[in-house]
């Protein structure tokens, strides 16, 4: 009975590294504020006389070149980006999942068209593409933007989910569900998928990390959503305003710090997410210190180190 506990609490120890606990702590408060704050700020858009002033008791952060609050739209910003980003990320987690999993798995000629046809995607610029699409396309609402940036970041996970379902799929107890005559979709959703879910959540979070990425660069050289506030749109008035000549840092600099914590916040998460899918990336460092130490303490290394005055010596002389 005791055994039990210790083996949990041993194993959440292992899971909850610092870096998932700080990545995780980044996250929840910037979904928080941007869930929670756009109730409680005035609207983003409203114009006042109060233009270009720095923080103050009535503007924490300050407001723009209109005299709109740069408080009002980060927090409404901060949900429009979110809400981009989560939807690319659902949209690229469901094509890669189809077109890597199905394909893995059903082999054949359907594998070749799924692997053709992801391999095609893959190549392609991702960046100068969304600039093209978004360019011919004057209405760019914002599923319009956030299916833009699926299609081009969805290939990469469908080619890691293809490959890791080509070794699930020959594994005994797969194998045994196919002679027991269960059905391809019951396999796939029974036997392959829970292996895959790690990788899968991996793949997530870096659509996530891409899309908010590529969202802002869209709206930064004005081809992102219309109509809804985005970090990206902040960046790209803050330029138009010359909030930079003008010393407006107040302006510029919160978007661009919400988009770098956030970042920050998934990588350490995707980074943690790794170390429990691969135990070697989590046990690599402590063997690295263990072999130094070892090597350190070894006999030889010690010869070598009380060798080097004597050879200095012998060199001095012979010179």
């Amino acid at each position: 009975m005791t055994r039990t506990p210790s083996r949990r609490r041993a194993a959440l120890q292992r899971i909850l590294t610092p870096s998932l606990v700080i990545g995780a702590g980044l996250i929840i408060a910037i979904v928080l504020f941007g869930l929670i704050a756009p109730f409680f700020v005035a609207d983003p858009l409203a114009v006042n006389n109060a233009g270009m002033h720095g923080p103050s008791a009535q503007n924490l952060l300050g407001t723009t070149q209109t005299g709109q609050d740069v408080l009002a739209q980060l927090a409404w910003a901060t949900r429009g980006s979110l809400l981009v980003g989560v939807i690319v990320a659902f949209l690229a987690l469901f094509l890669s999942a189809f077109f890597g999993i199905l394909g893995g798995y059903l082999g054949g000629w359907l594998d070749e068209v799924f692997s053709l046809f992801t391999n095609v995607v893959l190549i392609l610029p991702g960046l100068p593409l969304m600039i093209v699409i978004g360019s011919y396309v004057q209405q760019r609402g914002l599923l319009l933007i956030a299916f833009i940036l699926a299609i081009t970041s969805w290939a990469a996970s469908a080619r890691v989910l293809r490959s890791q379902t080509l070794s699930i799929r020959t594994r005994d107890y797969v194998q045994a569900s196919k002679i027991a005559g269960e059905k391809a979709h019951r396999i796939i959703g029974v036997e392959i998928l829970p292996n895959l879910l790690p990788v899968m959540s991996s793949g997530f979070v870096f659509a996530l990390i891409t899309a908010i990425l590529g969202e802002a660069g869209l709206s930064f050289i004005g081809l992102g959503v219309v109509g809804t506030q985005t970090w990206g749109s902040m960046l790209f008035y803050a330029q138009n305003g010359q909030a930079l000549t003008l010393g407006a840092w107040w302006w510029f600099v919160p978007p661009g710090l919400m988009i770098a914590l956030l970042g920050c916040g998934l990588s350490l998460v995707n980074f943690s997410i790794d170390g429990i899918i691969n135990p070697r990336l989590r046990t690599a460092p402590k063997q690295l210190k263990q072999a130094k130490k070892a090597r350190q303490a070894s006999p030889a290394t010690k010869r070598e180190r009380d060798d080097e005055p004597e050879q200095a010596e012998q060199e001095e002389v012979s010179a």
